[in-house]
C-alpha cells in the first residue's frame, strides 16, 4: 500500500512539472512600444486624458515565427510596462502623481492594463504595475488602443514625451 501511494504522489509530481514544462514551451514574448506626449498646459492634481496613437500589432508575424497561430492562443498576459522619458533631456518622473494605461479595440472593451500610484520618482524610467488580464483579444487585433490617464503634481514647463515599453506573454495550444 505505501509502495502505491508513493507511485502515486511521483506521478502527480511529475504531471504538474510536466504542464508547466510545456506551457513554457508553447509560450513566447511579444513587444511593442507606443509614445505619449504628456502636454505642458494638463492640470496639477486632476485627473487628464492623454492622447495616445493606435498601437499596431505584429502579432501574426510573432505567431508565424513561433510556429503557431492566432487560434490556438490561449493566454496573454502582460509581464512588463517600462515608462521611459525621450525628452527633453534630462527631465524625470517627479512631476507625475499618477499614471494609469488603458487598452481597448474596436471589438473589445476597454480595460486597466497598467497602472502606479503615488510616483515618487527622480528617474526618467520607471516600471508600471500590470494588472494580471487576459489580453488574448487584444493581442490577436491588427491594432489596440492605449489610452493613458495622468494626474501631475507638478506644472510642466514643455511638454514631456514618454515611451511605454511593453512585453506581453502569450501561451498557445500545440495542435
Amino acid at each position: 500500500m505505501k509502495s502505491k501511494l508513493i507511485v502515486l504522489c511521483l506521478f502527480l509530481a511529475l504531471s504538474v512539472s510536466s504542464c508547466s514544462t510545456v506551457d513554457d514551451l508553447l509560450s513566447f514574448n511579444i513587444s511593442n512600444q507606443t509614445s505619449i506626449t504628456i502636454k505642458s498646459n494638463l492640470p496639477i492634481n486632476l485627473p487628464s486624458e492623454v492622447a495616445t496613437p493606435d498601437v499596431t500589432t505584429n502579432s501574426s508575424t510573432e505567431f508565424k515565427n513561433n510556429k503557431t497561430k492566432a487560434s490556438l492562443v490561449k493566454d496573454v498576459k502582460l509581464r512588463s510596462l517600462t515608462l521611459t522619458i525621450d525628452g527633453p533631456e534630462g527631465k524625470t518622473f517627479t512631476f507625475l502623481k499618477s499614471v494609469h494605461l488603458y487598452i481597448s479595440t474596436t471589438d473589445s472593451d476597454e480595460i486597466e492594463l497598467a497602472y502606479q500610484d503615488n510616483i515618487n520618482s527622480s528617474m526618467n524610467t520607471m516600471d508600471l504595475i500590470c494588472t494580471d488580464k487576459r489580453l488574448d483579444q487584444y493581442i490577436k487585433a491588427d491594432s489596440y488602443k492605449i489610452r493613458t490617464q495622468v494626474t501631475l503634481k507638478e506644472t510642466l514647463t514643455q511638454d514631456v514625451t514618454v515611451k511605454a515599453a511593453m512585453k506581453f506573454r502569450v501561451t498557445a495550444d500545440p495542435f
